[in-house]
């Protein structure tokens, strides 16, 4: 339980350096339905041209950048999508929403032992969560207020955010081309709804918080279910294996080579 304490304060720390930050690129958008409200921050590309489609990729932070602030989901991988080079060879809609304090990407069942060990209950079906629920209409709204390429709508996350990348296409199944959860998991037993998408699936061999067991699990399921998978596990990477996933060279020329 201490170490999941550490994550998280180191995650708002990471945060509270954003000011530090030129992220001023990416617009400050609220998202609202139903008296329920979804901050989150959008990029949109270089020399934007609003008659021509452009590929979205959505990123999902962890449990530690939950919030109402708009900032703190810009502290892992905002970087990567604002290089030059990146930003001229891929362009696209980038957008990275915020999970309120009091909700979560997944509906995975949590529990604590007295030990202070953590279990994560997958679950197969479900309704979705007010977080989960929020995401899905504003992707709905983003498809239908910019001019996006269909075919080529790609969503990855890291912890908590990589378990809501699984729920997310299990939810939407025709939806995304390619999907990378970074120490995620999802319950194997929903691969059979995850198998029209390509998967690049992150995790470090040393994690404690959330084990790679479950990212080996969703892999061994996909492959059964004859899915296009790669996986990367790192082995001296706890649970901040973001910041290798984000480092990788090829995920985004991966990434943008899926149509659906």
């Amino acid at each position: 339980m201490m170490k999941f304490f550490f994550y998280c304060i180191l995650s708002l720390f990471t945060g509270l350096q954003l000011q530090a930050q030129d992220f001023s690129l990416y617009q400050k958008k609220w998202f609202i339905a139903n008296n329920d409200t979804l901050p989150y921050r959008i990029l949109l590309p270089k020399d934007f041209q609003p008659t021509k489609k452009y590929p979205l990729v959505l990123v999902l932070h962890g449990s530690g950048e939950r919030g109402s602030d708009n900032e703190k989901q810009l502290s892992h991988g905002a970087n990567l999508f604002l290089n030059d080079t990146v930003r001229q060879d891929f362009p696209a809609i980038v957008v990275f929403p915020q999970c309120s304090e009091n909700s979560y990407w997944s509906n995975v069942k949590i529990t604590t032992d007295s030990a202070g060990k953590r279990t994560f209950n997958f679950q197969t079906d479900g309704e979705p969560t007010t977080a989960m629920h929020l995401l899905q209409r504003l992707v709905t709204s983003l498809t239908d207020n910019y001019p996006i390429d269909r075919k080529r709508m790609y969503v990855g996350g890291l912890s908590m955010g990589g378990m809501g990348t699984f729920e997310l296409v299990r939810r939407n199944p025709k939806t995304y081309a390619a999907a990378f959860p970074i120490c995620g998991g999802a319950n194997p037993e929903t691969a059979n709804k995850l198998h029209k998408t390509a998967w690049w699936i992150f995790h470090g061999a040393k994690d404690d918080i959330v084990s790679p067991t479950f990212s080996e699990q969703m892999v061994d399921a996909l492959k059964k279910h004859k899915a296009e998978v790669l996986f990367r596990l790192y082995p001296d990477a706890n649970h901040n294996s973001w910041d290798s996933a984000f480092a990788e060279k090829d995920l985004l020329p991966w990434l943008f080579s899926h149509y659906k």
